[in-house]
């Protein structure tokens, strides 16, 4: 594991505690910050790009905690998706929710065993429908992500993830793409964008206006 920079963890704390103000302490920000980078380390992400991976991740964590202890509210649903790596099939489903849900609800992705980086064929296979994963990145499953999301879907990973009573959980039956022909992945693909229109039109169908929190 990579050797965690003390000082800029220490800056990077002070950078986004102003966020969370009102909400955590400075030093329970700061140990986000420190367990962060320290998960991402273990899944062997690039040392260059670790420190900002990990403020993201730290501050996408303490906002789903923030959600998860009713300190803030949740203005439209939450979905998490989560695969074994979070390098293919949820990587998938998250682009292409977010293109048909426009901002009508959340997206979180998570992986338990997390790979290094988004497959290369995912990538090509997304960006064939004019959509670029580039911004994002795998990270391994917490408990904060979980307790704050209102649907859960599980793709070949159902029984690691932490069951809470109160989520909707679903378990998609789907290929794995890693290693995989374009042509598969393009299946894997296409099967991923059929379920997540069925799932944005129960949301938004089912769900209430904005309740905050």
């Amino acid at each position: 594991m990579k050797r965690p920079p003390d000082a800029l963890l220490t800056r990077i704390s002070h950078t986004i505690a102003p966020r969370f103000d009102g909400l955590f302490s400075l030093e329970t920000v700061e140990r986000y910050v420190r367990e962060s980078y320290r998960l991402l380390a273990c899944e062997a992400v690039d040392g260059r790009h670790l420190p900002v991976l990990a403020e993201r991740f730290a501050r996408e964590r303490l906002v789903a905690l923030a959600q998860a202890q009713g300190l803030s509210g949740r203005p439209v649903p939450e979905v998490l998706f989560v695969c074994a790596r979070n390098a293919g099939r949820s990587q998938m489903a998250a682009a292409l929710m977010a293109r048909h849900a426009r901002g009508r609800v959340h997206i979180r992705t998570a992986g338990t065993t997390p790979a290094e980086r988004i497959d290369t064929v995912v990538v090509r296979a997304l960006a064939e429908i004019g959509l670029d994963p580039a911004e994002e990145f795998p990270k391994p499953l917490t408990d904060e992500i979980v307790r704050a999301a209102d649907v859960i879907v599980t793709m070949g990973c159902g029984d690691a993830c932490p069951v809470y009573p109160g989520k909707r959980y679903q378990d998609w039956l789907l290929d794995e793409p890693g290693g995989a022909s374009i042509e598969r992945v393009r299946r894997i693909r296409d099967h991923i964008d059929e379920r997540v229109r069925e799932l944005l039109s129960e949301l938004t169908t089912t769900a209430p206006g904005p309740r905050p929190i």
